[in-house]
């Protein structure tokens, strides 16, 4: 006889906004203002990167978002609910991974979704063993199911938490720095697990301060610093709205340098036969001319496509943390 399969969630149209909040903020004790005024919109079916460096507010956010903390002022809202106060309602439709997985290290990786399982009032036990099996497999950890969680690294401690918060179907699911202490390999596989979970229908909210990252996987991005947001929207648009660097590509790079310099470029930096920078406030055309009449030998000149990294430095005037 075929076991019960898991009722599938509620499909978000889109349009619809999955996270919303309105001037969200949380002051602590000592008076420290950790997000301050926070107007955040989340669409459906989007990969939402929530970007910012450590330190920025964004794990104070989601632990409003998911109740486990009371905002001094303001709102959330949570798929179309207010919380903490619809927190019952609304968390058995979501998947969460918040300051890393919270793990038994004396039992297997699968005895510790088996006890997640077991905890969750809306989980069908007669399906447990069968969710826990395609979790792990999802993650990439069904060879180590049977090792002690206490001998996991770090990388596999963290695939672990996605696992648990992958044993259901989910509306949404919030990851709270998901590749952190994964290696290059990893990282690409939980990248890839979320672009296959976005195709499936569920909205992703995950917090980030790696740029790179949230360029590759994400549709769309909030950026934070010092607890304010600084914009949101579509990442295209995001990068669309800066500058690219200009790049010259020539031999002779220490007198392309010079006359970048002299012609207004700013943050001017050489790299074998490139040199790269902030365009000047004027034509270009004249920019090339001048390298040209220097006796520059220039091979390749032309303005790069601006990175969420150019973005960020040009809304916040400070640098980023770009690959961890």
């Amino acid at each position: 006889m075929d076991e019960p399969s898991a009722p599938e969630p509620k499909r978000d149209a889109p349009g619809d906004s999955v996270i919303a909040t309105q001037a969200l903020t949380k002051r602590y004790r000592g008076g420290q203002l950790a997000v301050d005024g926070l107007d955040l919109t989340v669409p459906a079916g989007s990969v939402f990167g929530f970007l910012g460096p450590n330190g920025s507010g964004k794990t104070t956010t989601i632990r409003m978002l998911m109740g486990l903390i009371e905002p001094t002022s303001g709102s959330a809202r949570v798929l179309g609910r207010p919380m903490p106060r619809a927190a019952r309602t609304v968390l058995p439709q979501v998947g969460a991974l918040i300051e890393g997985p919270a793990l038994y290290g004396f039992l297997s990786g699968r005895d510790n979704l088996l006890r997640y399982d077991a905890a969750d009032p809306t989980a069908d036990p007669r399906t447990r063993r069968t969710r826990v099996a395609a979790a792990l497999d999802r993650v990439g950890l069904t060879a180590a199911a049977g090792k002690k969680a206490r001998a996991y690294s770090l990388g596999m401690k963290q695939r672990l938490g996605l696992a648990a918060a992958l044993l259901q179907p989910r509306r949404l699911l919030v990851l709270d720095e998901p590749t952190n202490g994964l290696d290059p390999q990893g990282m690409r596989e939980i990248r890839s697990l979320i672009r296959e979970l976005a195709s499936d229908g569920t909205t992703v909210f995950l917090s980030s301060h790696l740029l790179d990252e949230i360029e590759q996987v994400c549709t769309h991005a909030a950026v934070m610093a010092r607890g304010r947001l600084i914009t949101q929207g579509a990442v295209a648009d995001l990068a669309a709205g800066a500058r690219g660097r200009l790049v010259v590509t020539t031999p002779d790079t220490g007198e392309a340098a010079r006359v970048l310099k002299e012609q207004g470029a700013g943050d001017v930096v050489t790299a074998e036969d490139r040199v790269t920078a902030e365009p000047p406030d004027m034509d270009l055309a004249e920019v090339n001319a001048a390298l040209v009449k220097a006796g520059v030998r220039v091979r390749g000149f032309g303005v790069e496509r601006a990175s969420l990294e150019d973005a960020f430095v040009a809304l916040t005037g400070e640098g980023f943390d770009v690959a961890g």
